[in-house]
């Protein structure tokens, strides 16, 4: 019926059914299929009129919003008024000025507790935030890089035409409002886009943390609209009452703490919560940089695209086949930014590294619910490229590879590395570039930005026996070029 026409009502079907049935018994068998289907439903009197999903239209960047966007990411530091208001609530909570040194000191027993809690085996992990500086220690630590991080994760989706003009958003896990603050600073960029941010989180300290925070930087008529976080379990997804027709569901940070379920798990977790995305849906997951984290992040989203979920970035399977993510070490960076003025108390000690947090490394995927990839690379036809799942029979081969870049510079200044991944890889893969060796024609390689899919012509293959991969050694005779684009504006 809804094939048919735009809108109907829902006693029309009655006809075409074998059994009668009410309207109010065919609303109660269908109501939890309309989502799937991309319909809606509307009480009209004792019907209900049927009709499809409007999307909200996607949000496009004006050359003036462009123009702010880079001189917004160009920033070093968080908003004063956020620092401030952290500043603030630490020192409410404990009844003394943040500055005080007992209050110092506790902090950095929290911080290194938290690191400490952080590299243990995955199986005897306890990372809680349940007691008071264990959130306090977050807020001084944690927060101001991952609330800077998300900036260039935002970018990319307005830049990528991925924001609507009125999203729903969800952020699972939401900690003291990390995501649901960078939301908010980030839509103050565009003129006119608005969205609804929702949150789950578990822990009351972190909830009484997010309450503070977004209570201090409220503005008026903001384009954001921060609900209180609900308190529950986010393992437990079918005791959460969700909206329907959610547009992006954030898992920032926090899969990596449920390490310890196995991966099938995990990703039934995460399919039962986009049970409740719109057909054009996505799903944002961030994890920290570090290799064990990073490397299970691929995994899981492997494990995600094989349950019907497609993966529009950072990914690339240029060949259809997937690849074995269980190496594939593979993080973005962006400019560090300048410590807080509660990181460079902390480390006025002997141990001042151990305290301040500025760089900003983290590994992503965005998963989509309608099939959409950001590079859907074609290889040209004249192109006689060889899969990286061959690489080993060509050991001491001059190849040609279609490949994507997917590290920023993970060498020194005399040997450049990039690690490259053609979706078929069985071991890792990088592009070895000595510094006298950078001519014209292979300088592409350092400056394109991550993700951006490469034709390299006339690499040798050597492998490396010490870390078990090939790299592929590029010369002055490599000529490097562009085929598909990476992540904008890094």
């Amino acid at each position: 019926m809804a094939g048919t026409k735009p809108t109907f009502n829902l006693s029309e079907i009655a006809a075409y059914l074998d059994e009668p049935r009410t309207v109010g018994q065919m609303y109660e068998a269908l109501q939890p299929h309309l989502h799937g289907l991309g319909l809606t439903a509307n009480k009209t009197g004792e019907d209900y009129t049927i009709s499809r999903l409007m999307p909200s239209p996607a949000y496009i960047l004006s050359t003036s919003e462009e123009k702010r966007l880079n001189a917004y990411l160009s920033l070093d530091t968080m908003p004063s008024f956020l620092e401030a208001a952290i500043e603030q609530y630490i020192s409410r909570k404990t009844g003394k000025e943040w500055s005080d040194s007992i209050i110092l000191e506790r902090l950095r027993r929290a911080i290194v507790a938290q690191k400490d809690d952080y590299w243990k085996p995955t199986g005897k992990r306890s990372l809680q935030y349940t007691k008071g500086y264990s959130v306090l220690g977050y807020l001084a630590y944690h927060f101001p890089v991952y609330f800077m991080q998300a900036r260039h994760l935002f970018a990319q989706l307005a830049r990528d035409g991925l924001l609507k003009q009125q999203m729903t958003i969800l952020d699972l896990g939401t900690g003291p409002g990390v995501m649901p603050l960078a939301i908010e600073d980030f839509w103050m960029c565009l003129d006119s886009a608005r969205s609804t941010v929702l949150s789950v989180e578990r822990s009351k300290e972190h909830i009484e943390a997010f309450e503070a925070l977004t209570r201090s930087v409220a503005i008026q008529d903001p384009q954001v609209k921060i609900e209180s976080p609900k308190e529950a379990d986010i393992t437990l997804p079918r005791d959460i009452p969700l909206p329907e027709n959610v547009d992006l569901m954030i898992f920032s940070n926090v899969l990596n703490e449920l390490a310890g379920l196995p991966v099938a798990e995990r990703a039934d977790i995460v399919m039962s919560y986009g049970e409740k995305l719109a057909p054009d849906g996505m799903l944002l997951i961030i994890e920290p940089a570090e290799e064990a984290t990073s490397t299970g992040l691929r995994v899981l989203a492997l494990a995600l695209k094989k349950r019907g979920l497609s993966i529009y970035a950072p990914c690339t399977f240029i060949w259809g086949t997937n690849c074995t993510p269980d190496r594939c070490w593979s993080f973005q960076t962006a400019s560090s930014i300048r410590p807080t003025r509660i990181m460079n108390s902390l480390a006025g000690c002997n141990e001042q590294f151990r305290y301040v947090n500025s760089d900003i490394k983290y590994s992503y995927v965005i998963l989509r619910k309608d099939g959409k990839v950001r590079t859907s690379c074609q290889i040209p036809k004249n192109t006689k490229a060889l899969r990286l799942s061959k690489i080993h029979m060509n050991v001491g081969k001059r190849i040609t590879v279609v490949a994507a870049k997917m590290s920023e510079d993970i060498g020194d200044a005399d040997t450049h590395l990039y690690r490259l991944c053609d979706g078929s890889a069985e071991k890792p893969v990088y592009a070895v570039l000595p510094a006298f060796h950078i001519v014209p024609s292979n300088r592409e390689l350092g400056s394109v930005p991550y993700g951006t899919v490469l034709e390299l012509r006339n690499v040798l293959v050597r492998y490396n026996p010490v870390h078990d991969a090939y790299n592929l050694l590029v010369s002055r005779n490599t000529a490097i070029r562009m085929l598909g684009q990476g992540d904008p504006g890094q």
